[in-house]
């Protein structure tokens, strides 16, 4: 039998369909074509082009497999975090979503540090406020359009508001809602005291389940939309980080994944519920029962160097870029002409505000350090390894928390890239693996999938049979000496940017 992963992303949905024994048969995406900022910091997104986007991908993936629907036997969903999609009585969709990086709810972030205390929310659900979580955009939304709260009689997450429309049951995850800012993440229930306080009626709530549970069954209309067979299971899934860590058998305590897609995440398992009393790393459920992780994240990590391919990335005369090949290709090979360490040249990528180890939505980036000797292959360089280096943040505070690193593996944009994954070995100063099937979330959708349809009798089982390393790679003991120093002087940028802006 075959297991179908499906990712919400942000800039597309994508489908996958794995055998099993953890092969990938075929995939295919489809691009979203609604993305608004109408004012700085602010993002958002029709949840309806997720429902169509999800239609084309299937349907796409399907037919690139040459499977029948009936040969799927359970689906799994994955999906972009935090956002907040508001339904009416009628399940129609109130207003876009309010999407992960949209970082207009700072008001009420500070709100609910007032109202809780900051140390008391820690403890209440294992992470502080944050612009990012959902609850202080469903607060924005009441306090700033109350006319569109009025009509609100559901909430969920994106993948949530998708797989709705697939099955017509309301749902959720153990680890996506542990990004609301409203889930005791300790006992893995949502938090009556931070409901009652903050006025948020738990029926607007979708129903909790673990990842690998079936939690509804394809319906007629998402047959229908999509192809798939109507009654195959659904399970509940995870938000993309915890759903991508599965895929690269994240699974066990120790075990370590550091991802530069859009934003950058440094992930570990744990077996208890540890917290930062700080509150820089995030501490949510894992998409296994039972087991938790801690992530931090940086904002702008692949966004980075999009945005410099954006705005700069013309190919230069050195590197002509050649038909149809990746102009990310072109910039590492460039990036690659120019020394370890970028001669000084540093990039601090806060293009969206910062979360670990900052907690800032107000942090600006830079590009610092320059000569009149530098090159466009050194300030390419420099993103990348800045990039790094604000990932090697969240391992400082892995150190600090004594949470195990036994190993790390590579994923996103950060694990294709030769370049970009020597950069970390050296960065972080360990030796980086890299899996056979580096599929993303998509992949572990899949593998939580077949958990649900009894393929495996666990997460840790599937993971097992199915996530196999392929590569390693050890750090340069020179350039790793010199990033370290470099790392030094990194850490005291955001200081500086800050008291000088202020």
């Amino acid at each position: 039998m075959s297991y179908l992963g499906i990712d919400v992303g942000t800039g597309g949905t994508r489908a996958l369909v794995m055998d099993s024994s953890g092969n990938v048969i075929a995939s295919a995406s489809s691009e979203h074509q609604d993305f608004a900022s109408p004012k700085p910091g602010w993002a958002e997104q029709d949840p309806r082009d997720w429902w169509r986007a999800c239609g084309v991908a299937v349907r796409q993936a399907l037919q690139s497999a040459k499977l029948d629907a009936k040969e799927i036997s359970c689906v799994g969903f994955s999906g972009q975090m935090h956002g907040a999609v508001l339904l009416d009585s009628s399940d129609e969709v109130v207003r876009p979503a309010l999407i992960w990086c949209d970082q207009r709810s700072d008001p009420q972030s500070r709100e609910l540090e007032q109202m809780f205390g900051r140390d008391a929310l820690i403890r209440l659900t294992c992470n502080p406020p944050l612009t990012n979580f959902t609850l202080t955009k469903f607060l924005w939304v009441r306090e700033n359009e109350p006319q569109n709260w009025a009509r609100v009689a559901h909430v969920m997450l994106p993948k949530d508001y998708v797989r709705f429309r697939l099955t017509g049951e309301r749902a959720i995850d153990m680890a996506d809602a542990s990004g609301t800012l409203l889930l005791d993440v300790s006992n893995r229930r949502w938090s009556a005291e931070v409901l009652n306080k903050t006025g948020i009626k738990e029926s607007l709530l979708p129903a909790l389940f673990e990842s690998p549970q079936v939690c509804g069954k394809i319906s007629a209309a998402g047959a229908e939309a999509t192809g798939l067979k109507a009654g195959t299971p659904v399970v509940a899934g995870a938000g993309d980080q915890a759903a991508g860590a599965v895929g690269m058998g994240i699974a066990r305590a120790g075990a370590v994944s550091a991802t530069i897609g859009t934003s950058g995440v440094v992930f570990a398992s744990t077996d208890r519920p540890a917290m930062d009393p700080q509150g820089r790393l995030h501490t949510f459920c894992h998409a296994i029962p039972g087991r938790w992780h801690v992530m931090g994240v940086t904002q702008a990590a692949g966004l980075s160097l999009r945005w410099y391919r954006d705005h700069f990335g013309g190919a230069s005369p050195g590197v002509q870029k050649k038909d149809g090949r990746d102009p990310y290709d072109v910039f590492a090979e460039e990036a690659s002409t120019a020394p370890t360490a970028s001669e000084g040249a540093f990039w601090v990528p806060y293009l969206m505000g910062e979360r670990t180890p900052h907690l800032d939505p107000k942090a600006r980036a830079a590009l610092i350090g320059l000569t009149a000797s530098h090159t466009r292959a050194h300030v390419i360089r420099a993103i990348m390894e800045g990039v790094a280096f604000s990932l090697k943040d969240t391992f400082t505070i892995f150190d600090e928390m004594k949470i195990p690193v036994t190993s790390i593996r590579l994923g996103g944009g950060g694990a294709r890239s030769p370049l970009w994954r020597q950069i970390q070995a050296d960065v972080y100063g360990r030796e980086v693996e890299i899996v056979a099937a580096e599929e993303g979330a998509a992949y572990g959708a899949a593998i939580l999938a077949g958990v649900g349809a009894g393929a495996w009798s666990s997460v840790e089982q599937a993971c097992d049979a199915v996530v196999r390393v392929a590569k390693r790679i050890q750090p340069n003991a020179k350039d790793s000496a010199t990033m370290q120093l470099a790392y030094t002087t990194y850490r005291k940028i955001y200081a500086a940017l800050k008291f000088a802006a202020a």
